[in-house]
């Protein structure tokens, strides 16, 4: 099959791989529809890449029909539609059973002391095979996926395998009083959601994000936005009678804008031999905090900082006295996919479209452009906020 292939720093590729098989008797075998590039597979693309090795299949954002199942699947049938969470999880242990589905134990990646196995996404969360391709393994099949209907087009359900649902606890986290202010860092495909999920919600939206684009796209649906300048905080501080936010969802990550120097050691660990590079991001590396840093200012004595983006870094500086002074809650981690799919596959499925899950896509195209399409997107150009892979049009096409 086809599949979407790391190959080194910013460099990703198209090959022919292995179809995959049912491994294990609890295994489903998925044909792909859609798979979308995350704003976390960019971390692969540009940080990540001691974790990775040549020919690692990306992606972790997929949905399709399923074509095969091992012996032991019971709640699967060849021809059902799923989605297909981004994190791997047994549903039965103590942590999938109290709503912590991305710090599963059976799949916990105790190597690198890492939560569940995550499909497409480096040694420290499993190396497991992922979406961006033809077909997946999908492990543990009865409990990984999200049957949905068969009328309403892909991008309507796509969604709900990570940047929908992060964004619906990220929110949730961000502990909002009734009628309150959250601030959102950053319009990227999360943030996108964050600000719709918290208006949805009844809560008074400010989102900031330094590209124009992304701030149009959230002002469609009713957002206040605002470019990132030298005086946000002043500005976020005045509409909110000189308090700041009741709560704060930093849906950025650990390449933040800001700090040119983190940005180097980012830069100049990935060029390391791996036996070098491994260790120094594992226990020494460290992110690009400008937009915690920005969340901790903006946010109210007493309120809530929810992080929804992925930082990464060991040996990061927090400003504690601040935290402590202000009395902040740090609320952060994985999203716990299944725990929020019983309340928003409602959401999606309504004709009114309330999310707005049908305005985020900006570029359609089939798996053969995802080389460019991952620069593209990167680099913030042709107005790029989210991308949607076809293999079935890439297929069709050859």
């Amino acid at each position: 099959m086809k599949a979407l292939t790391w190959q080194g720093k910013r460099k990703v590729s198209i090959e022919e791989v292995p179809d995959p098989t049912i491994d294990y008797s609890t295994d489903a075998i998925v044909k792909i529809t859609s798979t979308a590039i995350c704003g976390s597979d960019l971390h692969l693309y540009e940080v990540f890449g001691p974790f990775l090795d040549k020919g690692d299949v990306l992606g972790h954002e997929p949905m399709g029909v399923v074509v095969e199942v091992g012996s032991d699947v019971t709640r699967l049938s060849v021809g059902d539609r799923v989605v297909i969470p981004f994190n791997i999880s047994c549903g039965i242990c103590f942590m999938c059973t109290r709503g912590l589905q991305s710090q599963c134990e059976t799949t916990q990646v105790k190597k690198y002391g890492s939560g569940a196995a995550l499909f497409g996404y480096t040694k420290l969360y499993g190396q497991i095979p992922g979406g961006q391709a033809e077909y997946l393994r999908v492990p543990l099949a009865d409990y990984n996926h999200i049957r949905v209907g068969d009328d309403l087009p892909d991008d309507r359900y796509l969604f709900l395998s990570d940047i929908l649902p992060t964004a619906w606890q990220g929110v949730d986290y961000a502990q909002v009083p009734d009628g309150g202010t959250v601030a959102v860092m950053g319009l990227g495909p999360v943030g996108q959601f964050v600000a719709r999920v918290a208006g949805h919600r009844g809560y008074r939206v400010l989102a900031v994000d330094p590209e124009p684009e992304r701030r149009a796209m959230a002002e469609r649906h009713g957002i206040a936005t605002f470019d990132l300048t030298d005086t946000i905080v002043d500005e976020l501080r005045d509409l909110t009678e000189g308090r700041g936010a009741d709560a704060v969802v930093d849906a950025v990550g650990l390449e933040a804008h800001g700090n040119a120097g983190v940005k180097f050691i980012q830069q100049a660990v990935g060029l390391l031999p791996d036996a070098l590079s491994k260790p120094m991001l594992d226990k020494a590396g460290m992110d690009r905090l400008a937009a915690v840093y920005a969340s901790i200012d903006v946010v109210r004595r007493g309120g809530t900082v929810s992080l929804s983006g992925v930082y990464a870094g060991e040996a990061d500086i927090l400003p504690m006295k601040t935290l402590f002074d202000k009395q902040i809650t740090l609320r952060m981690g994985q999203c716990n996919v299944k725990r929020w799919v019983d309340d928003l596959l409602p959401l999606v499925e309504d004709p009114s479209d309330p999310l707005g899950v049908m305005d985020l896509v900006t570029h359609h195209a089939p798996l053969e452009d995802a080389p460019q399409l991952y620069e593209t997107f990167q680099k913030k150009e042709d107005g790029c906020i989210k991308v949607v892979l076809r293999p079935e049009q890439s297929a069709t096409a050859a």
